[in-house]
């Protein structure tokens, strides 16, 4: 089957082996896993992270974001059948899918959204995942809940910002605020249902106390989170929460103290790691999204088609999540 692999971890994505295309022997499925035919999936930063660090001595194949069509299913497979539209996010310890087929466990897979196409519906679950444990997990608002309460999500216009302010702005009460440094950003969080939007690259408190929107009760960072670390700390309001999703290479948490903040971290991942025994929650939320984009409360975060899934293609797109300047999602539609 055609794929794209990679084998040695830290080259620069110009160079010929970074990303490359191969032909891989088809996996097979197990008791409790489906053998899906890909037709679109989308990068994210984890893709760039693990192809900077990781390897292997047979070829890596990346990618955790993908639509399909289920071909076969475990023997202990029961949430779908072969013909089933799927998408989902895949699990970090195993096979990704830049591939023509591949295998995931039916837990973290939800239904298709009928009303998108296989490029619009690839844009969504890792980011989605994400941006609903964040919320609803972690953070533990209420859907409708949060009345009277600030969110400030740092880094808003990228793919998990994308659908986390739809997911506040939609499915709770909170009063939502993106940052963002450049005009296009700033428009597409606006667009995408943001009250307000600041700019990330000037001091944050400022901005904030000139919208009277000081203090804040919940703080989402999703990027450069020791940068920010010092402004956070200021604006939350005494017991506020801190989450994040990045990976400082230092955090100094002893600030959070004398206001008594919590610290909340989250990876979509930790379910599928661990084989939780919530696993299937993934396979839930998955269906309610697919559900309420169909209702049309919520809408893609596709920013850029690349193209089909080829290694060229898959370049140019890691350039673009490594240069930090993506917006959306970025995907890619067929072999």
């Amino acid at each position: 089957m055609k794929s794209v692999v990679y084998s040695q971890p830290g080259l620069p994505i110009e160079h010929a082996q970074s990303l490359y295309d191969a032909d891989l022997p088809i996996p097979t499925p197990g008791a409790r896993d489906l053998l899906v035919e890909v037709k679109a999936i989308a990068v994210n930063p984890v893709d760039t992270k693990i192809r900077a660090s990781r390897g292997g001595d047979t070829p890596q194949v990346l990618g955790w974001d993908a639509v399909g069509v289920v071909r076969e299913v475990g023997a202990d497979a029961s949430l779908f059948k072969p013909g089933d539209e799927v998408f989902y996010a895949g699990a970090i310890d195993r096979a990704g899918c830049y591939s023509e087929l591949h295998v995931v466990d039916e837990r973290i897979v939800g239904a298709k959204p009928h009303s998108l196409n296989v490029a619009e519906a690839a844009a969504l679950p890792l980011t989605a995942i994400t941006a609903w444990e964040l919320l609803f997990d972690r953070l533990r608002v209420e859907e409708q809940g949060g009345q009277g309460q600030r969110l400030l999500v740092i880094g808003a216009g990228g793919g998990v910002g994308s659908i986390l302010v739809q997911l506040a702005r939609r499915l709770t009460q909170l009063t939502v605020i993106g940052t963002a440094s450049r005009p296009q950003t700033r428009q597409w969080i606006k667009d995408l249902g943001a009250h307000h939007v600041i700019d990330h690259s000037a001091p944050l408190a400022p901005q904030l106390r000139e919208l009277g929107l000081e203090p804040i009760d919940h703080v989402i960072s999703l990027t450069h989170t020791d940068t920010y670390l010092e402004q956070l700390v200021e604006v939350l309001r005494p017991q506020g929460q801190l989450a994040l999703i990045d990976d400082p290479v230092q955090l100094d948490v002893m600030p959070l103290k004398r206001k008594s903040l919590s610290l909340h971290w989250e990876l979509m991942f930790t379910r599928s790691l661990y084989q939780t025994d919530d696993m299937i929650k993934q396979h839930q939320l998955l269906c309610r999204v697919a559900q309420l984009v169909d209702d049309g409360v919520l809408k893609t975060t596709l920013g850029e088609h690349f193209g089909k899934i080829d290694a060229a293609n898959l370049k140019r797109a890691h350039a673009v999540i490594e240069s930090g300047k993506a917006w959306g999602k970025i995907v890619l539609e067929g072999f």
